[in-house]
């Protein structure tokens, strides 16, 4: 249990909002201010030692859930609502991480769909809508602004003369290359007050939920 609370306290007054690898980073739009810094999480040791968290916003939403609606069991709400708030708040650290590394997160996706494939860093275009989850329509658009910028090639099948291949150029693997190092750094800064023993059990509850949910 110890272990459960002691993750939660994470977030640090003293890291500059400016600074990506920073865990106290919140990135909000620009049109709010740009980057800016969240409501320090204040965590106290108990006397036997253990660590209490204070209330977080989920917390007060489902004490007036109980309150209001007694007859329901609203503890689906104490998991799911953090999953939706911590994907918000990542969604939004990762686009500011891609964009100070001169890519846009749709760009991202799609350069690091092809540099998974592996030399030569080629796949179809169906292949690409099932691993950026996107629509032909949109695919085709980014790919068009991603080769106005030099990072991939279209051309004709050799397999298929009625089809085309998509193949990340030496720009794309380098863009690529340096926005998932980036990424990776900031993204481990997020963490670091999470042992490994502590971020697996984290990535094992995650990964049964995932699976619950999408199999369904």
């Amino acid at each position: 249990m110890t272990a459960n609370l002691e993750m939660l306290c994470w977030l640090r007054p003293q890291d500059s909002n400016l600074d990506l690898t920073a865990p106290k980073a919140v990135v909000l739009p620009l049109h709010q201010g740009g980057m800016t810094r969240r409501p320090p999480l204040v965590c106290q040791r108990s006397d036997n030692g253990g660590v209490s968290v204070s209330e977080d916003d989920v917390d007060r939403i489902v004490h007036a859930w109980r309150r209001e609606r007694p007859d329901l069991d609203v503890s689906p709400l104490e998991v799911l609502s953090r999953v939706t708030r911590i994907a918000k708040y990542v969604e939004n650290f990762r686009r500011e991480a891609f964009r100070s590394s001169g890519l846009e997160s749709f760009e991202f996706d799609v350069l690091a769909a092809l540099r998974r494939a592996g030399d030569p860093y080629r796949m179809s275009p169906k292949n690409l809508i099932h691993e950026t989850l996107v629509s032909s329509g949109a695919l085709t658009h980014r790919l068009t602004k991603l080769e106005a910028r030099g990072f991939i090639t279209r051309q004709a099948d050799p397999d298929d003369g009625r089809g085309v291949v998509v193949t990340l150029t030496p720009s794309g693997v380098h863009a690529v290359d340096a926005a998932l190092s980036h990424l990776i750094h900031a993204e481990r800064s997020l963490l670091s007050s999470l042992g490994t023993s502590e971020q697996r059990a984290v990535a094992e509850a995650l990964r049964q939920l995932n699976n619950d949910i999408t199999q369904r």
